[in-house]
């Protein structure tokens, strides 16, 4: 049977609270970034970014933050059946801050964790049976549990003829050598560590580590000699990482220098944070390996992973994909602080985003004005109206993907709170309705912090009436304020949905949209999806997809909106537009909602009949946008 996976790790899993806040102590920390942590666990993401087929072995706790590392890893594209959910004891915490480019204090919280209580009955043989690696870290051989459990996994792989590979991950904490405020210790001499770490050398084919960890392995401070102590016991090939020098394998005899190892370029990048480098450096690594590629490229993969972990925020979140470094190591360092290197970014952002959303049927009811319209309406009135509206769109959905809702916070607050989890797309307005030029809702704030309390799930959608002919003084209004909110949402993380509807400012042609959007990427804006009108010709489509992949070939893609339109034509437009591969689906509004929110102000419907109403409209628009996208396929 063929191996259905590449590479399984094993061992910590934790929830990473970093400090937001750089340049100042941890005591002084007043906000902190969620990520998940644990080596065996970024890295186990870190390869599955560069397109590896990855697994993770651990346990994580029974509450929120063990199903948020469950979670995050389904998304990265992680397998997580070797991932136990352990009753009695917590997911492991670690907190960390960035001090300066040299010192980077955490505190491990991990008595008792879920983690160290792996044992040998985890290891299930036959998810063993369908790697073509098993990489282990350090951690878990200090314990007898968890060693025990590590090195069944390793004996399965060794006899179903995968290879081995352990990441020394030396943390004198974890080992008892050092007391909770002593994380950030990578060093102390221990005998007995080092006895333990050689009891298991042998049974590894690559073994990695920097040079204080190979001393803890080779148990001596000289490096060489302590190369040639692990050799002694160990055929496996050696990667000795060095920093900024990069790093030397040694597959063979340990040479007098490090310098006559085989090795890969480094990159001249600005140092920001070195937590999670050995993980990003071991990712790249793996990929190299397992691809069977020279060392010389296998490490220029790992050096320019670690040169993205130790120039961004985080740990697992700084990692690139495969696309990604394939631009980077084409293009090479154009800014050393590589999170100020703005083209990158756009990359890394676009490529690394989570979610399946290639096909997209949303239910509209962010309007507002247009409710505030009908006879009968209180804003009480609508947002219970709206949470009908949420209803109906469930109950299409069943619980299927590719279904989602644009609701506003005004009114709808309520409906949003409820929308979460229940596996919908959301997108939230944040434009105050029909201002031009553009101006926003209150609660965004002047400077749109307001979007940092939005959950990371919810899509920032702004939408801009505007027109190549506008007067400058509009459009530098106007570009203002949508570069504002594009920069503060990519600052909270959000994706962004940029919607122009330029035919109702002024007459419009094939190249109308086409030329609005060109207008904004030259603004260094790169929304994740674009709204668009319906438009009446294949050359209009084609000008604004060509447009659009003219700036960002990684685009989540376009919805085309409704504008009140009958389903009849909404029918017409969906067939043109689905010729188009970047078009995804619609977003359709009034034509599902409006007569029956009107009837339903008025007391003519109940909540019933306004869902059931509701429901059947969007189910057949759903199933007119499959049928055009089907028949424009064939």
């Amino acid at each position: 049977m063929g191996k259905t996976l590449d590479v399984i790790t094993i061992g910590r899993s934790s929830v990473d609270l970093y400090g937001a806040q750089v340049g100042g102590r941890l005591e002084d920390m007043g906000s902190f970034a969620k990520y998940i942590g644990g080596s065996p666990t970024n890295m186990a993401a870190g390869t599955a970014r560069l397109g590896l087929r990855s697994a993770l072995i651990t346990r994580v706790g029974d509450e929120h933050m063990g199903r948020f590392i469950r979670e995050e890893l389904a998304r990265e594209g992680v397998d997580t059946r070797g991932v136990v959910t352990d009753p009695d004891r917590l997911t492991a915490l670690v907190i960390l801050g960035i001090r300066d480019q040299h010192r980077f204090p955490l505190i491990f919280y991990r008595e008792n964790c879920a983690d160290m209580a792996l044992c040998e009955d985890d290891i299930d043989p036959a998810l063993i049976a369908q790697a073509r690696a098993v990489v282990a870290t350090g951690t878990h051989l200090s314990h007898p549990r968890t060693e025990a459990a590590v090195r069944k996994a390793l004996r399965l792989a060794r006899e179903g003829g995968a290879q081995t590979a352990l990441d020394i991950d030396y943390r004198p904490n974890l080992w008892g050598l050092a007391g909770h405020g002593d994380g950030e210790s990578r060093f102390i001499e221990s005998a007995a560590v080092t006895a333990r770490l050689q009891a298991t050398l042998h049974l590894f084919d690559l073994i990695v580590g920097t040079e204080e960890e190979f001393h803890i392995a080779g148990g001596t401070t000289d490096t060489i000699a302590a190369l040639r102590a692990v050799r002694a016991v160990s055929g496996a090939t050696l990667v000795c990482k060095r920093g900024p020098m990069g790093a030397a394998a040694f597959a063979g005899a340990i040479p007098d220098t490090l310098d006559d190892g085989e090795a890969g370029p480094g990159f001249p990048i600005e140092v920001f944070n070195v937590l999670g480098a050995g993980d990003g450096f071991m990712s790249g690594l793996l990929k190299g390996w397992l691809d069977g590629a020279p060392w010389p490229v296998a490490l220029t993969y790992a050096n320019a992973c670690g040169a993205f972990a130790v120039s961004r925020h985080g740990c697992t979140p700084a990692y690139p994909s495969w696309e990604e470094l394939q631009f980077f190591l084409a293009r090479g360092v154009q800014v050393p602080a590589l999170r100020k290197d703005g083209a990158l970014e756009q990359v890394h952002w676009a490529t690394n985003r989570h979610g399946d959303w290639s096909r997209m049927r949303v239910f509209a009811f962010d309007h507002r004005a247009q409710f505030e319209e009908m006879p009968g309406a209180t804003p009480a009135r609508i947002g219970a109206f709206k949470g009908l509206c949420l209803d109906a769109a469930l109950q299409v959905a069943d619980g299927r993907p590719g279904h989602g809702i644009l609701c506003d916070s005004r009114f709808g607050r309520e409906t949003l709170f409820r929308a979460a989890g229940q596996g919908l797309w959301v997108g939230r307005p944040v434009e105050w309705p029909g201002a031009r030029p553009l101006a926003l809702e209150p609660e965004i704030g002047p400077d749109c912090g307001g979007l940092g309390e939005w959950p990371r799930d919810h899509v920032v959608k702004c939408l801009c009436f505007c027109h190549p002919d506008d007067g400058a003084a509009t459009w530098a209004a106007q570009e203002a304020t949508v570069l504002r909110v594009w920069t503060a949402a990519r600052r909270a993380r959000l994706e962004f949905l940029l919607e122009v509807i330029p035919s109702k400012v002024a007459p419009v042609d094939e190249t109308t949209t086409a030329r609005i959007i060109d207008r904004f990427y030259a603004l260094g804006v790169f929304p994740d999806w674009w709204k668009l009108e319906p438009f009446a010709t294949a050359a209009a489509w084609d000008a604004a997809s060509a447009a659009i992949l003219r700036h960002d070939p990684h685009v989540r893609g376009i919805v085309v909106l409704g504008l009140d339109a009958a389903p009849e034509a909404l029918a017409a437009s969906f067939a043109l537009a689905a010729r188009q591969p970047l078009v995804k689906g619609f977003a359709v509004g009034r034509t599902i909602f409006g007569d029956v929110a009107r009837d339903w102000m008025a007391g003519g419907l109940d909540d019933t009949a306004a869902v059931a109403a509701m429901a059947a409209r969007y189910s057949d628009l759903c199933a007119v946008w499959d049928r055009a996208r089907k028949e424009a396929l064939q």
